[in-house]
C-alpha cells in the first residue's frame, strides 16, 4: 500500500467503518435479546449470527488500517453521525433495515469509489463485500419486519416445511404450530424459511456466513 495511505480520505473511511461496525454489531446483540425476552428464540439467534459478521467486518477494517500503517495508530480522528434509533421489537427491526439498505446502497459504494480513485484496491474490495453482505443483511431483516408487519411470520400461502430449531420436528402445513408436538417447545423455537433471492452484486444470503 502506497505511503499516502494514513494521509488518505480512505485510511478514515476505514475508521469511520470500523467504528460503525463495531456498533452495528452491539445493536444486532441488542436486538438479539430483545427477541429472546420477547420469545422469539430462533430470531435471535439468527441475529447473533448477524451481529458476528458486523464483528468480522470491525477486525477486518481495524486490520486493513493496523497493518497498512507505518506507525502505531494512537488515534485518528473522525467525523461521522451513527444512529441510536429504538423502539418496540417491530420498530427495532425497521431502524436496521433501512440502516443495512442505507450501508449497502450508499456508505460502501462510495468508500469504495474514493478507495479506487486513491489507489487502494485492496481496499476498494473489501468495501465492495461489505456492502454485498449488508445487501443480504437487509433482504434477511426485510423479510422478517415484513413479517410481522404483515402478521404473516408464521404463515404461508401455500404449505412449507416448519422444523423446530430445538429437537428437528418437521411438518409440512400453511402454518408453524403454537406449541412443537415432540418436544413441547413454543412457537418462537420454529425455524422461518427465509427466501435468498439474489440482488446487489449477485449476492445472496450465504454470503452473511462466508465474508
Amino acid at each position: 500500500m502506497n505511503n499516502n495511505f494514513e494521509n488518505s480520505q480512505t485510511y478514515k473511511n476505514l475508521a469511520r467503518s470500523f467504528a460503525g461496525e463495531c456498533q452495528a454489531g452491539a445493536r444486532y446483540q441488542f436486538l438479539s435479546k430483545q427477541c429472546l425476552k420477547e420469545g422469539y428464540n430462533f430470531l435471535s439467534n439468527t441475529i447473533k449470527t448477524l451481529a458476528k459478521n458486523e464483528m468480522a467486518h470491525a477486525k477486518t477494517f481495524f486490520d486493513l488500517i493496523v497493518n497498512n500503517s507505518n506507525n502505531l495508530v494512537k488515534n485518528i480522528e473522525i467525523n461521522a453521525g451513527f444512529p441510536f434509533k429504538y423502539g418496540d421489537l417491530c420498530d427495532h427491526f425497521k431502524y436496521t433495515m433501512e440502516d443495512e439498505k442505507y450501508e449497502s446502497e450508499n456508505i460502501y459504494p462510495e468508500f469504495s469509489k474514493i478507495a479506487k480513485e486513491e489507489g487502494f484496491n485492496e481496499v476498494a474490495y473489501t468495501f465492495d463485500r461489505v456492502a454485498s453482505v449488508e445487501n443480504c443483511h437487509y433482504m434477511l431483516i426485510k423479510q422478517i419486519y415484513e413479517g410481522f408487519v404483515n402478521k404473516n411470520l408464521y404463515s404461508s400461502t401455500t404449505p412449507i416445511k416448519w422444523k423446530c430449531s430445538n429437537c428437528g420436528n418437521e411438518h409440512t402445513e400453511f402454518n408453524a404450530w403454537e406449541i412443537c408436538d415432540l418436544c413441547g417447545m413454543q412457537k418462537g423455537y420454529v425455524e422461518i424459511p427465509f427466501e435468498t433471492g439474489k440482488t446487489l452484486k449477485n449476492s445472496n444470503i450465504s454470503d452473511i456466513q462466508t465474508l
